[in-house]
């Protein structure tokens, strides 16, 4: 029983420190490239544990407070013109409408499919710049 309790405490302990971790990795790479922490995010809170759905939808609240932090200090530091960015604000908000309507709506799967594809995509066009 003794030994039960210490394997769920580490476990517990392990967790958490690969929780820390993550949100740290999470919010350089967030500060660093944009809102591509959200790609790291998914993954970790998989990782953790989280149902697909769940992981994704978590990640994005994680995120938006991240991206947030991140765009003020980019204001204040005058790298990013408000009004440039306002552009997209509109367009961006329908699509997180529809994205937030739509995830529940996905099989996990198929979510899991997408995402990776997605990934894919980013990577390559990234390495083909």
């Amino acid at each position: 029983m003794r030994l039960a309790r210490r394997t769920q405490i580490r476990r517990g302990h392990m967790k958490k420190l690969f929780s820390r971790i993550g949100g740290v990795i999470v919010g350089f790479i967030n500060g660093l490239l944009g809102a591509g922490g959200g790609m790291l995010a998914v993954p970790l809170l998989s990782a953790s544990g989280l149902p697909t759905q769940k992981a994704h939808a978590t990640s994005i609240a994680v995120i938006f407070p991240l991206s947030a932090f991140s765009a003020a200090l980019y204001l204040a530091d005058g790298r990013v013109n408000f009004w440039d960015a306002a552009v997209y604000l509109p367009w961006g908000l329908g699509g997180a409408l529809l994205g937030s309507w739509l995830l529940p709506r996905i099989p996990s799967g198929l979510l899991r499919r997408v995402f990776g594809i997605f990934i894919l995509w980013a990577a390559i066009r990234l390495l083909l710049r």
